[in-house]
């Protein structure tokens, strides 16, 4: 991912084909720079039009050859991110220049001895059964982590060298010349001519995540006690198992796989997931289905469940799938449908070029469909040539789930169901959802739709074509449109209804086991609690009197993110505590929320085109929003800025990082094109980066037009154990040598006002040695100037009387939730 670009003409602008799941443009997105990963990609310039001085230009000559240097000492693809080491990287780019690139470092490779050819000597339990050496399997053994992976890896390879890994031909099955031309009449009134026989839907969900409440009102959206809803929950997301457990127990037509799969986008997990639930659903012989409709958390029904079967009830024979619609050559290239992939350790690798069997038009598209169960049964259940060869090798296919249902139907005996639309409206945005986010977890570029938000609902309107779905949905986005789209379908909740504009998200459950969580935030998340003990005992506390006062016990029970109105609002603590008045554990939760750290500069400039700029991790340059919501930090951590402008003209702004003794970390220049919205750097400074809160300042002709700050907080635990000395040492002295660049920026500071103090310094130094509860006055003194307590309530009985009870308040996870809560079956069939 890019992590710095000014991206001209950057505007938001929704894409024509607002009917079809796959982006219009797919074909303009370059997948060459896969091949092999080993060779270095070419990234394009995002040049700034300014001279540069000669300090600068000697900087960027110096550096450059640094950069090649590193380049060819890694070898690796530089789109991956470097992971800190003990020892300090070397810049892969100058932070003061002004001809600021795309970065994109790279890891330093693994130096693999090489036998007499080009191939990297491997250690197998076996060893392959063919030479390997293609170029791509060659990188993907390379970068895969375990000996097993490396070798499946191997015996594909080896499979589709000697050809037994897929037919050269396959039997069409389908009498039909062409592509079957199906159009289906929408007609809002439908529902007004309910059939005698209504279907009844098989509605399979495959989540994953943490977001249950957001699963839980699209259940409750979507739920009848007339259909069946069948869900899998990905494996690695334990916590959204236990609550999908929780509330499926409560319906006789809720059931929840007893297997789960690992799923990864592109990855063939998926499509394995679909055609084991289907099985599963063709041998549950008290469910009488008709239709098969996939759905995610991030859905959203746009039309009634009784309109949806009113129409499904009128076209049972039909097989919804949005179909590509474009020439399949330049399709089938584009998807990677010629190319050889294999999923393990959780990634999916090209392994090389492969062809495609003879006889059969392949086909694809969106990978969310409508399947009757006439040709569910054929997929399951079917020996023909036909659907035995396709299942076999869509193993080792990129995305096989938006190839394999289009490709078996339009050359089945079912060839004729088929309908070129899958009622759904996606959201794609290519200009943002086109950024190859996914490729850390696939050798393959892609796109993501984007959230919906407000200012699109009357797309879910329209009615030139049947849609009764919508995707993607996000709360911690935007949950006003869900809100929207909600009132829409069932009306309003009842005046004075609490919950409506909040949104909680579990982060941490005490089941998952503190070892989930990274040192970072079991350290933030402690000083919060204890945040909130001082809140309780400095707000409810009286003289000589001990019931409000409490010592911290142990670690986190579970962590919230809270939002209001669509704006973060902090972290909700829930956390044991003893009561010094009654030596009792009481379960209290804590509410913290982010001070404000930005500012414009006072007086403000005649610069008025900043408006807002944040530090963080985890950019997401799709939604543009930092997924680490609360930019909780440490010194291993690489962080990114963000500037958010309005529209003007073309300037050049310096952009300053100075840490907390006053050490200029780096600096750099944009170039902020007129349109131009957001602007993301991640600067590449050597790590550990030094304890305290930096300031970020930004300057429009050396003249400061804004400032924020954010917070590098000291560890107190290592591997979630209390850290020893020599490792606080470690991490909390800053780089070698003070150096975060190979460049220093001493020289910037008389300059610019920033005097380096000596007793500063020696008191970061004195700092950096600190154990023990000495270490955590430390944090609690960092973690106190920029977030806050806003308030503490207990979960249980409590021995201080003036403290209220979390159910009681409005921001606590454990208020009422009502558009969450799931409640019993209504006369009607509904939840909602």
């Amino acid at each position: 991912d890019g992590y710095f670009s000014h991206r001209p003409k950057e505007k938001m602008r929704t894409d024509s084909n607002n009917e079809n799941s796959v982006p219009k443009d797919f074909e303009n997105i370059d997948n060459s720079n896969f091949a092999p990963r080993t060779q270095r990609q070419k990234h394009q310039s995002e040049l700034v039009k300014k001279p540069l001085s000669k300090q600068k230009e000697h900087l960027r000559k110096k550096l450059e050859e640094e950069k090649m240097k590193e380049n060819l000492l890694l070898g690796k693809n530089s789109n991956e991110v470097v992971q800190f080491s003990d020892h300090p990287r070397k810049n892969s780019s100058s932070s003061n220049n002004s001809d600021l690139k795309e970065i994109h470092r790279s890891p330093k490779q693994h130096h693999l001895k090489k036998n007499g050819n080009s191939s990297p000597e491997l250690r197998y339990d076996q060893p392959p059964k063919c030479e390997v050496t293609g170029k791509e399997a060659i990188s993907a053994m390379s970068r895969s982590k375990s000996k097993q992976c490396r070798q499946e890896i191997a015996e594909v390879y080896c499979q589709h060298k000697h050809g037994k890994l897929m037919p050269e031909k396959v039997t069409r099955l389908c009498t039909l010349e062409g592509k079957a031309n199906n159009n289906v009449q929408w007609d809002e009134d439908s529902v007004e001519y309910m059939p005698a026989n209504p279907v009844r839907i098989a509605f399979v969900l495959v989540v994953h995540g943490r977001a249950s409440r957001q699963l839980q009102r699209m259940f409750k959206a979507i739920y009848h006690k007339d259909h069946f809803y069948y869900i899998h929950v990905d494996k690695r997301s334990n916590y959204l198992h236990r609550q999908v457990l929780q509330f499926a127990n409560q319906y006789p037509n809720v059931r929840v796989t007893s297997w789960r799969m690992a799923t990864i986008w592109g990855g063939a997990s998926l499509l394995s997931t679909y055609l084991q639930a289907m099985r599963d659903l063709m041998e549950m012989n008290d469910w009488p289905w008709d239709f098969f409709i996939n759905l995610s958390a991030a859905d959203y029904p746009i039309r009634t469940n009784d309109q949806l079967v009113a129409f499904l009830s009128r076209y049972r024979d039909m097989n919804f799938l949005k179909s590509h619609g474009r020439d399949n050559a330049r399709f089938i290239r584009k998807q990677g449908l010629d190319r050889l992939f294999l999923e393990c350790d959780t990634h999916m690798w090209r392994l090389g070029d492969r062809r495609i069997p003879e006889g059969i038009a392949v086909d694809g598209g969106s990978d969310w469909f409508l399947l009757n169960r006439k040709f569910v049964e054929y997929v399951t259940f079917s020996n023909d040539d036909l659907a035995q060869s396709l299942a076999g090798f869509q193993a080792v296919l990129h995305l096989p789930q938006q190839s394999f249902f289009h490709t078996v139907l339009e050359n089945s005996p079912y060839c004729d169901s088929m309908v070129d639309n899958n009622l759904r409206i996606t959201n794609w945005n290519r200009k943002l959802g086109c950024k190859c986010q996914y490729k850390h977890i696939v050798d393959w570029c892609g796109c993501s739709p984007n959230d919906f938000k407000p200012a699109d609902f009357h797309r879910f309107q329209q009615t030139a074509r049947p849609t009764f779905f919508a995707r993607k949905f996000e709360a911690v986005v935007n949950q006003e449109i869900i809100g929207q789209l909600d009132y829409y379908l069932y009306g309003n909740y009842p005046s004075g209804t609490p919950g409506l504009r909040s949104y909680w998200e579990n982060v941490y459950d005490e089941p998952d086991g503190v070892h989930t969580l990274s040192d970072v935030a079991l350290t933030m998340y402690h000083a919060f609690a204890r945040l909130g003990l001082r809140r309780a005992e400095t707000s409810f506390h009286a003289a000589g009197d001990n019931s409000c006062r409490y010592y911290p016990m142990g670690h986190p029970v579970s962590v919230h993110l809270y939002f209001l109105a669509d704006r973060f609002q902090g972290f909700l603590i829930r956390h044991h505590a003893t009561n010094l008045a009654v030596s009792k554990l009481e379960t209290l939760e804590t509410w913290v929320m982010p001070k404000k750290v930005f500012k414009i500069a006072s007086p403000p400039s005649d610069f008025g085109r900043l408006q807002f700029s944040e530090i963080g991790t985890e950019w997401d340059a799709k939604e543009r929003l930092f997924r680490n919501f609360g930019g909780l930090l440490g010194p291993t951590d690489e962080p990114v800025g963000m500037q958010k402008w309005g529209k003007g003209p073309n300037v050049t702004v310096t952009v300053i990082w100075v840490d907390p003794v006053n050490v200029i970390a780096a600096t750099y220049d944009i170039l902020i094109e007129s349109s131009a919205e957001f602007t993301h750097y991640k600067p590449p400074l050597n790590l550990p980066l030094r304890p305290g809160v930096w300031t970020i300042k930004i300057l429009h002709h050396w003249v400061q037009v804004a400032e924020t700050k954010f917070l590098v907080t000291p560890l107190t635990f290592s591997n979630r154990q209390p850290i020893k000395q020599e490792e606080a040492m470690k991490y909390h002295s800053g780089p070698p040598k003070n150096a975060y660049m190979e460049q220093s920026f001493q020289g910037l500071n008389p300059v610019l006002n920033i005097p380096i103090s000596a007793a500063r310094v020696d008191q970061a130094k004195r700092n950096a040695g600190l154990v023990g509860s000495r270490l955590e006055a430390w944090v609690d003194s960092l973690v106190s100037s920029v977030w806050s307590a806003v308030d503490i309530c207990s979960t249980g009985p409590t021995a201080c009387p003036v403290m209220q009870g979390c159910a009681q308040t409005a921001w606590s996870s454990l208020s009422p939730d009502p558009k969450s809560e799931l409640g019993p079956v209504k006369p009607d069939g509904r939840l909602r």
